[in-house]
């Protein structure tokens, strides 16, 4: 009910869009089309007995003149991962793309789960719609991402001046062989930081520390003590647990975790059990001080994002509408946005730029971090004590990659 109601002001509040119909514009530029995590977001977006085979609107943004909007598919995760579950949601994408062709859009977002729902390359869908640019968002996500960590190990005071291995902060990166997992290991590996790579997937795990040197570790509870993690999945044999916080945190300090998993690798019920030794930030996410969201508050809560916050993913399919059909970047119009590579990076970088997209406040959850600071105190030790899930406002997974 309330998310019909939410639906139906978000339509009767979005005076631009009046404004671009009056001027002959389309009605929207850019469209995020994403699933939902979970029963729980499935029921914030879509009303009990919605029809589990349709797609309906979700958060609008604006951006410098830039009209965009979220398509939510009523299809969960894990409903996603059987083959039933990916045909059906297939058929919904396409109808959603459609839909977002039908009302103008030049780009569209493949995001959350739908990232690699049409192959590796998206063939199939490109031919279905040859006149869309589409892109799984995550060269912008990398590129925050990366600006995320460096700004991390800044605040954290873990970059130190000196020469020495003793001198340089231990980083795991769980996931290093996942598109982003590998722009993130390389980008520390160039700065030369001690990076070790932990993943589920022990075969590929293996293959990529052939391929790049990197040390490697097959368990987190013997894997060492780190500064910290850097989670680029959401993966449920490789997600952070209480336990394996012990295991890996320094003594006498907290773990700082740099997350861009989505739903989170380290959540909010384990965070909540284990809060006094981590720091914990969200990540590769981007602020712009011109991003409006339509009711404002209202929409950017139920993201849990923040004023002028935007998900990486879709500040770069917003970017990309800006350089293609703006500056008329043929180049740009010819690349794969579904690859990841530092000559995407760069593109999407520029865009950025004029977009004035930036880092947003270290959030966690939707809460500004207060603190970087991971050495703990003997008042920190004296209220070391586990405080359960239902003791903390419950976080509800997002809807956006």
């Amino acid at each position: 009910m309330l998310a019909n109601l939410w639906r139906g002001l978000l339509a009767g509040a979005d005076y631009r869009r009046v404004l671009r119909l009056l001027t002959n514009k389309p009605k929207l530029d850019v469209v995020f089309i994403t699933n939902v995590r979970d029963e729980a977001e499935r029921q914030r977006f879509f009303s009990s007995d919605a029809d589990r085979g349709r797609h309906a609107s979700g958060p609008r943004m604006h951006l410098k003149g830039i009209a965009a909007a979220v398509r939510g598919i009523n299809a969960t995760a894990d409903e996603m991962y059987t083959r039933e579950g990916r045909k059906k949601a297939k058929a919904i994408f396409v109808e959603a793309t459609q839909w977002a062709q039908d009302q103008g859009a030049k780009v569209v977002l493949l995001a959350a789960s739908t990232k690699r729902l049409f192959g590796r390359d998206g063939a199939e869908l490109k031919a279905l719609f040859p006149n869309i640019v589409f892109t799984i968002g995550d060269n912008g996500t990398a590129s925050l991402l990366c600006q995320d960590i460096d700004r991390a190990l800044s605040h954290a005071d873990l970059i130190q001046q000196g020469e020495g291995e003793h001198r340089l902060p231990r980083i795991l990166v769980i996931g290093p062989y996942g598109l982003l997992g590998d722009v993130v290991t390389r980008h520390l590996l160039n700065q030369g930081h001690h990076v070790v790579g932990f993943g589920a997937n022990v075969a590929l795990l293996h293959a990529y520390s052939s391929e790049t040197g990197l040390p490697i570790s097959e368990d987190l509870q013997t894997a060492g003590e780190f500064d910290l993690v850097v989670a680029c999945t959401h993966s449920q044999e490789a997600k952070l647990s209480q336990q394996s916080i012990e295991s890996l945190r320094r003594t006498n300090r907290r773990l700082l975790v740099v997350d861009v998993a989505e739903p989170a690798n380290l959540d909010a019920q384990t965070l909540a059990l284990c809060a006094q030794h981590v720091v914990r930030q969200d990540a590769g996410n981007g602020y712009s001080s011109s991003l409006r969201y339509v009711l404002g508050a209202w929409s950017w809560r139920k993201l849990h994002l923040a004023r002028g916050t935007v998900f990486g993913c879709f500040a770069e399919a917003m970017a990309l509408y800006h350089a293609i059909y703006r500056q008329h970047d043929h180049l740009a119009l010819k690349r794969n946005w579904f690859d990841i590579n530092p000559f995407n990076i760069t593109l999407v970088n520029e865009a950025f730029k004029y977009l004035e997209i930036g880092l947003p406040r270290p959030h966690c959850f939707g809460q500004v971090v207060s603190s970087f600071d991971l050495q703990m105190r003997l008042s920190d030790k004296a209220k070391d004590t586990p405080v359960a899930p239902s003791d903390r406002p419950a976080v509800t997974a997002l809807i956006a990659a």
